[in-house]
């Protein structure tokens, strides 16, 4: 035996471990093992082998696979054998350490009628060493008896049985240079196949019930032709060889790892399983003449394919199809395809019959294959052209004001009637065509779009109500929140069953020209109705969450304002405690009414709650029992209020009113000060009694002022030194805070206002006889009114802080300073 020249880029070469003759060489295995380092793997590891009919591509798909250097057929120098015997090697750059087995193609003609044992043999062996099978194909031999390996197939099942324990094994058919035939339906064709062959065969005792699944699984795949689609193949087979990564796992391509032989035992395991296939004696091939048959008949029905898809009549009648719809198609395509048809039979007609009527059925199979894009390009102009009528039509009926229903029915009749006569004439009798699933087909594709218009038009009409439903309610509903009233909620219900029952009854009255099912509209309706709910809802939620921002203008309304809305005027005599009471009750019971949502008229006791845990002091009050000391704020929940309907929890309400109470406490002091204010600027002097008990007591003295004229005298000038003083500072302000506080601060400036005053005269009086010098130069009168002026601004003096460190200099300097200037 020989190994192969190619080197596998530093990898162990491929090696011929069974010849031309059939017999193993158990030292060539043993040397690629050992140089492979194959015994060192333990049971990581698996085995792929390939069986094929001969110059199938079988050695250049397991190159291209896995890597390998098998020995590939030239096809420039003709079609012949090009693989003797069985030869394996390793994959390369897959893991698990993958051995790859190339079996002899089958029905080769160098071996002649001679092969059939050596085809059963390496296909028997293939089977029990491999974990995963690839069974190479033609997509046109799919369906045929002998060229499919059926015959073999059924052999090696029962052999199998026969000869070793069960073994679940991976085949993986692969269909060489697919055609536009869908894969879904060869896969179906190829395990039909297989099932039939697995419950034809004869099983022993012991598995005469197992079913096909317990000793294979069975995968298929495509591939495109090699020499037309090279770099559309090598890209699929790159697809494959993914699968063959971690093929030995859970899950994996590798299905079952029962009973498999550690690495170190492979090398003689596989030799003995050879020997027990060479002395086998039941292994035989169908008769020569039906290979013969299946040859031949597909020959010529290859022939007839080539002569039909280059047709004249055929390749015309292909692109009218593909530009527009096309006049009697069915007939026309029928002619051809019973010309072809006809040959084949007369060509055929001295061969095994099943054969010749197994090819003429694939021949026509497949000629319909290539026709029948064709014919769905047909069916498909007469499904748009049909669908676009129904389309037109309906639109112009909606717009025509008929009724959603009814239009709806003639439009889809007339479509129908349309597309089955154009159907009719497109049929071709070859074909056992369903026309109930095209006819379905538009009518599903109808029914979609009228059912996307009618939910564009419920959509739309939906839309509106809801509009309608917004406007009414929206605005109202927050007017009625914000004024805070016992009877908002009374006003919000009725607005709201007045505007839903509206609306709902012209709505309803909208969608009768529908037809919907009384389920849908019943929907539809309390749908409409759920919304008119949340926009109740979310316009409370909205107001509840300015509820501090409302409380405080309401309380600022009440409290600043009287009942005629009249600025107040706080002059003293207010009851500022009870007014400030009230304007706390309005904004509590605003809170109240923005606490919950109350469109369902059930009772509450949340405004009494409220008053009573904020307003009269709480369960802590004097006028309750110390023992208790239940808070009914103290919750999340309010008590017969649904946690859906709550806008404002009990927790979130006591916290509300303290944020409320800590920001309008200024306004009450303000007012308190303002009250104090004007109290205390009414009472500085002292009662009406105590002046006329002074009169009373006081007349002896009186009249001994009357007697001495010069005690007059200086009770005048301290009276005018007091005017002074009274004009110099604001006495009333100094008293305001405090008694002590303003007398030490008169004390304290009394002697510098005497000086100011005594320097003003001095002053005044020089500035007297220099306006008498110069009296011929100014009018006496100007000199009066000015002298006049001077001693009057002396009085004008600002209020000054009693608080504030010094005060200004008066105006009586500053005057004086102005005339020695």
């Amino acid at each position: 035996m020989m190994d192969a020249a190619a080197d596998n880029g530093g990898e162990c070469r491929a090696a011929q471990v069974v010849g031309a003759d059939g017999e193993m060489d158990g030292a060539a295995m043993e040397r690629f093992a050992a140089a492979a380092g194959l015994p060192s793997r333990g049971l990581s590891y698996a085995v792929v082998s390939i069986l094929g009919p001969q110059g199938s591509g079988k050695s250049t798909l397991l190159n291209h696979l896995f890597g390998t250097s098998f020995t590939e057929m030239d096809a420039l120098k003709g079609r012949h054998q090009t693989t003797k015997g069985i030869w394996i090697a390793k994959a390369v750059g897959i893991e698990p350490f993958t051995v790859v087995l190339d079996l002899e193609g089958t029905d080769g003609r160098e071996r002649g009628q001679d092969d059939t044992a050596f085809e059963k043999q390496s296909a028997l062996f293939a089977l029990a060493v491999s974990d995963i099978v690839i069974i190479n194909l033609w997509c046109h031999d799919i369906g045929r008896e002998h060229a499919a390996n059926r015959p073999l197939l059924r052999t090696v099942f029962q052999v199998l049985m026969r000869l070793f324990s069960p073994r679940k094994t991976t085949l993986l058919l692969v269909v060489r240079d697919k055609t536009k035939t869908p894969l879904e339906f060869l896969t179906q064709a190829l395990k039909e196949d297989i099932q039939k062959i697995w419950d034809s065969v004869q099983k022993p005792e012991a598995y005469k019930e197992a079913a096909l699944s317990e000793f294979f699984n069975v995968e298929v795949t495509a591939l495109s032709s090699y020499e037309e689609k090279e770099e559309l193949f090598k890209e699929q087979v790159g697809q494959l060889r993914q699968r063959f990564y971690h093929s030995i796992e859970p899950g994996g391509l590798a299905a079952d790892r029962r009973g498999v032989i550690p690495a170190s035992g492979f090398c003689l395991s596989a030799l003995q399983i050879w020997k027990v296939i060479r002395e086998n004696k039941d292994l035989n091939l169908p008769a020569h003449k039906v290979m013969v048959a299946t040859v031949r008949c597909e020959e010529i029905a290859n022939e007839k394919l080539r002569h039909f898809l280059s047709d004249k009549g055929w390749l015309e009648l292909d692109a009218a199809v593909k530009s527009g719809p096309v006049l009697s198609f069915g007939s026309r395509l029928r002619a051809i395809l019973d010309s072809y048809l006809s040959e084949y039979d007369m060509e055929t007609m001295y061969f095994d019959e099943g054969v010749r009527t197994a090819k003429r059925q694939q021949l026509e199979s497949s000629m319909l294959d290539h026709t029948y894009p064709a014919l769905e390009t047909v069916i498909e102009h007469l499904h748009v052209v049909a669908l676009n009528k129904f389309k037109s039509d309906l639109d112009q009926s909606l717009r025509s004001r008929e009724g959603f229903a009814v239009a709806v029915r003639q439009c889809a009749q007339a479509a129908i009637v349309e597309f089955d006569a154009g159907l009719r004439d497109a049929v071709v009798k070859h074909v056992e065509w369903d026309a109930s699933k095209v006819r379905n087909k538009l009518q599903d594709h109808i029914q979609t779009h009228v059912e996307s218009v009618r939910n564009a038009k419920l959509a739309e009409l939906k839309a509106n109500y809801e509009k309608l439903l917004s406007d009414g309610l929206a605005g109202p509903v927050q007017s009625l929140l914000e004024t805070g009233e016992r009877d908002s909620w009374a006003c919000i219900r009725r607005l709201y069953r007045r505007e839903t029952e509206n609306a709902t009854l012209a709505f309803l009255a909208s969608l009768s020209e529908f037809d919907l099912d009384h389920t849908i509209s019943s929907k539809m309706v309390s749908d409409l109705r759920e919304h008119a709910r949340s926009v109740v809802e979310m316009k409370s939620r909205e107001e509840a969450g300015n509820v501090l921002m409302r409380m405080k203008e309401r309380f600022f309304t009440v409290l600043s304002r009287d009942r005629d809305s009249m600025p107040r005027t706080w002059t003293g005599d207010e009851d500022l405690r009870t007014i400030t009471r009230e304007a706390r009750l309005a904004a509590l019971r605003l809170m109240s009414v923005m606490a919950a949502i109350r469109l369902d008229d059930k009772p509450d006791k949340i405004d009494r709650a409220l008053i009573t845990a904020l307003l009269d002091g709480g369960p802590f009050s004097q006028k309750r029992s110390v023992e208790f000391t239940y808070d009914p704020l103290a919750s999340s929940t309010w008590e017969e209020v649904s946690p859906r309907d709550t806008l404002i929890t009990p927790v979130q309400c006591k916290s509300i009113w303290r944020q409320f109470k800590a920001e309008t406490e200024y306004a009450v002091a303000q007012a308190m000060s303002m009250q104090e204010a004007h109290r205390r600027s009414k009472n500085w002097l002292p009662p009406a009694w105590t002046i006329l008990l002074l009169a009373i007591l006081g007349y002896n003295e009186f009249m001994f002022l009357l007697r001495n004229p010069l005690y007059l005298l200086g009770l005048f000038v301290a009276f005018v030194l007091s005017y002074a003083i009274w004009l110099q500072y604001d006495v009333t302000a100094y008293f305001r805070h405090g008694t002590i506080s303003a007398l030490l601060t008169i004390l304290s400036r009394l002697l510098p206002t005497i000086m100011e005053i005594v320097t003003a005269i001095v002053n005044m009086s020089h500035s007297q006889k220099k306006h008498s010098a110069n009296r011929s130069h100014h009018p006496p009168t100007l000199h009066a009114q000015i002298f006049k002026n001077q001693t009057w601004g002396q009085g004008q003096v600002q209020y000054e802080s009693p608080d504030s460190p010094s005060s200004s200099s008066s105006s009586v300097d500053s005057n004086n300073n102005g005339d020695e200037s």
